[in-house]
């Protein structure tokens, strides 16, 4: 067998987190530990082998590499110390690169030299867009902060407290959909756009090389239907559930932080679409809709309670990593903490901006922190194909794989 193998592959590894691969002498303990390991189709011992081989071309779409929850089974009874799962966590940090596009763009959020890039771009984009608001139609933020200072102190703390950030780009006299609501929409829908083609690009790659390696001729195609009743549905409450990071022993502690995570994020959709629905279509019909939820609104208490849980899964896996680093079950990459940074800052400049609100005595301490808030919510949905949030796509999609090769669509 002739094999070619990618240096710069298996240094773009080192680099991210499997600095340890030469240690491994193919033991295939790691296969034996690992509660998720098929006993047909064992990892991560063959992806060590292709990793220590460069054979980057095999494990960019390996679906196994995607099923590997890090959980460190693997890593905790190594022999020679090789942590196969981060070395698996790093080849999914170089998938995502690989898949991603545009490509100029996953490379930026590969390296934390790049961080003044990575956070200095949503902050140039959305003070582009805040200055842009000055000069289309109606009254522009400035206009409207100015006139909340000169009409007196007590009276600019109610408009505060009662308006919060629903002018932070202004507003014009269009009834049908309101300025502010259609400045942060262009951001975000733009932002997000990005993402879903990019995530769409690198599945649609991704599930046509599975196909390819596990050699597979499907007898007929899924209609949609079929598919996302029996492959992705599944898939998605198997995550859920959480089903798969319970049958990890070895950092069990995991599952009380993702978790807590997984259903904020859950929650805080809900509310947007809620708060959504409220000012831009029902506020339509009815003008007093407009404005922040009251505090004892259910959704409002949804937001808060969403908020914290948030904050708390976050601080767990914060402490966790911190943990495994401290006792060499970890290393210290970009990839591992540059999701954790954004979600916590996400969560804690939209809380912060929050008490700013109730407490009304601090509108340009507020409207600051909101313009900060903005900022990591478009990280957030910008970056997604390239960091670890691009699980919730890459590892769904690689599940549905699993359970679509043993259909009885696959001869």
């Amino acid at each position: 067998m002739n094999v070619q193998p990618d240096l710069e592959f298996i240094r773009e590894l080192k680099t991210a987190g499997g600095d340890t691969l030469k240690k491994c002498f193919q033991c295939a303990t790691c296969s034996v530990a690992c509660p998720l390991s098929a006993d047909k189709k064992p990892f991560p011992r063959k992806e060590m082998i292709w990793a220590s081989w460069g054979l980057k071309d095999k494990l960019v779409t390996d679906p196994d590499v995607f099923l590997c929850h890090q959980c460190g089974d693997c890593t905790e009874k190594c022999p020679r110390g090789a942590k196969p799962g981060e070395t698996l966590g790093a080849i999914r940090a170089y998938a995502y690169q690989q898949l991603a596009w545009p490509k100029g763009l996953a490379k930026l959020a590969t390296s934390a030299k790049n961080l003044p890039i990575l956070i200095g771009l949503p902050a140039v984009v959305i003070l582009f867009m805040w200055v842009l608001s000055t000069f289309i139609g109606g009254l522009s933020p400035v206009e409207i902060f100015r006139q909340k200072v000169a009409i007196g102190h007590h009276q600019q703390l109610w408009n505060f407290a009662r308006d919060g950030y629903q002018y932070f780009f202004g507003e014009w006299g269009f009834k049908w959909y309101g300025k502010n609501i259609a400045f942060i929409a262009v951001i975000m829908g733009v932002s997000a756009l990005i993402a879903i083609i990019s995530c769409w690009m690198g599945v649609t790659r991704m599930w046509k090389a599975m196909i390819a390696d596990a050699g597979i001729k499907a007898t007929y195609r899924p209609s949609l239907w079929q598919f996302v009743s029996r492959f992705l549905w599944p898939s998605i409450w198997e995550t859920l559930q959480h089903k798969r990071f319970k049958e990890c022993k070895t950092n069990i502690d995991r599952v009380s932080g993702h978790l807590p995570l997984v259903l904020a994020f859950i929650g805080l959709f809900l509310v947007t679409c809620w708060s959504l629905m409220k000012n831009d279509i029902l506020g339509l019909i009815w003008p007093s809709l407009h404005g922040p939820l009251a505090f004892f609104d259910p959704f409002k208490l949804l937001a808060n309670i969403s908020g914290i849980a948030l904050l708390y899964g976050i601080w767990l896996l914060w402490r966790n990593r911190r943990k495994m680093e401290a006792e060499g079950r970890a290393s210290d990459t970009f990839y591992d903490w540059f999701l954790i940074w954004i979600i916590a800052a996400v969560g804690i400049t939209g809380m912060l901006a929050q008490f700013l609100r109730w407490g009304g005595g601090f509108p340009l301490t507020g409207y600051f922190v909101y313009y900060l808030h903005l900022i990591s919510v478009m990280m957030l949905f910008l970056y997604m194909p390239y960091t670890k949030f691009a699980h919730i796509v890459y590892r769904t999609t690689a599940m549905c794989f699993e359970r679509y090769r043993t259909s009885s669509f696959v001869q």
